[in-house]
């Protein structure tokens, strides 16, 4: 490629990412559950779980199911989901064909959660070009992949990050962008300026190390003092700030002590969502759909009914406005 084509593609990426960004609530979202009845075992429900699921230990590949979680998301104010993806061909790869489905009926937008395509030893620049390709190759297309200026929007784990380093990433967005047309939206779990400058946009997954333990003032007012700080290292970059409704991992056999945030009522949840909104950042993302193993879900669960739900259909339009 010459100079010249080089340095015209480089302006157009910086229109693309430039132009307005639409507001999104986005929650990450998992599709490895499984159960005897459609699955043929218990697959993550044995792992242990911090609460109980309304819909019992069900099964993500059942599309009464993933409709359901389709319908309550929308109608809580939702607009899209963050769906965990590892491997071509496992649990949650096979489930995503269903789950763009659901969501295009629903309204509703999806967008994958790179986490860790190979094995660290394995990990190289190549595979994971190859990896990301084969994800926007087979879903990208799709009516309800969440987008950005045309460009499908995809979301890489600190772990995945941490594999390849930023030097890596930085090779990889370039691949992917020489050989998928048009090319994609990363959006990196990496909250520093550095983060900033390689992928296009930054967010967090888990604050919970910084949330364990607070009161519910002390949420607010770390809420306060990180979301502004968080949209400010973007930059002219997507900011994404994250809000969980709480985390206790403790029923999963993690080595003490555990960084759990406590709930508070539901109260931790509102905290947080009053100072995201008032950051003012591109997207919120939620901690999770249906993290169970992690008690940072807020789909409706036997201990805490919908409240988590109603709190999201309470804010979210405030924020989306």
């Amino acid at each position: 490629m010459s100079l010249s084509s080089r340095i015209a593609g480089f302006f157009l990426a910086t229109a693309l990412i430039a132009a307005p960004v639409p507001k999104e609530v986005l929650a990450f979202y998992y599709g490895w559950y499984g159960n005897p009845q459609m699955s043929g075992s218990r697959i993550h429900w044995k792992q242990g779980i911090s609460h109980t699921p309304v819909l019992g230990e069900y099964d993500s590949h059942d599309p009464k199911v993933v409709e359901e979680h389709c319908r309550e998301a929308k109608a809580a104010g939702i607009t899209g989901f963050i769906a965990s993806w590892w491997q071509r061909g496992d649990i949650h790869d096979k489930g995503m064909p269903l789950l763009l489905d659901a969501a295009q009926k629903n309204g509703l937008k999806v967008s994958a959660y790179y986490e860790e395509g190979k094995p660290i030893k394995a990990a190289t620049v190549e595979a994971t070009v190859e990896d990301i390709l084969f994800l926007l190759g087979r879903y990208g297309k799709h009516p309800a992949w969440l987008k950005v200026n045309g460009k499908p929007v995809l979301f890489v784990y600190v772990r995945a990050v941490h594999d390849l380093k930023l030097p890596g990433w930085r090779q990889v967005i370039a691949g992917v962008n020489r050989k998928y047309p048009g090319g994609a939206i990363f959006i990196g779990d990496e909250l520093s300026e550095k983060g900033a400058q390689v992928f296009d946009g930054i967010h967090t997954y888990n604050i919970t190390g910084k949330t364990k333990g607070m009161t519910v003032e002390q949420v607010h007012a770390w809420g306060k003092e990180n979301y502004p700080a968080v949209v400010k290292m973007a930059g002219s970059k997507i900011s994404a700030v994250t809000v969980i409704p709480g985390y206790d991992d403790s029923h999963i056999g993690r080595p003490d002590p555990r960084p759990n945030t406590d709930r508070h009522d539901g109260q931790t949840y509102r905290a947080l969502w009053e100072e995201a909104i008032a950051a003012h950042p591109n997207w919120v993302l939620i901690t999770s759909w249906n993290e169970w193993h992690e008690g940072s879900e807020i789909e409706p669960s036997k201990e805490n009914g919908d409240r988590e739900l109603k709190t999201t259909k309470e804010y979210a339009p405030l924020f989306l406005k």
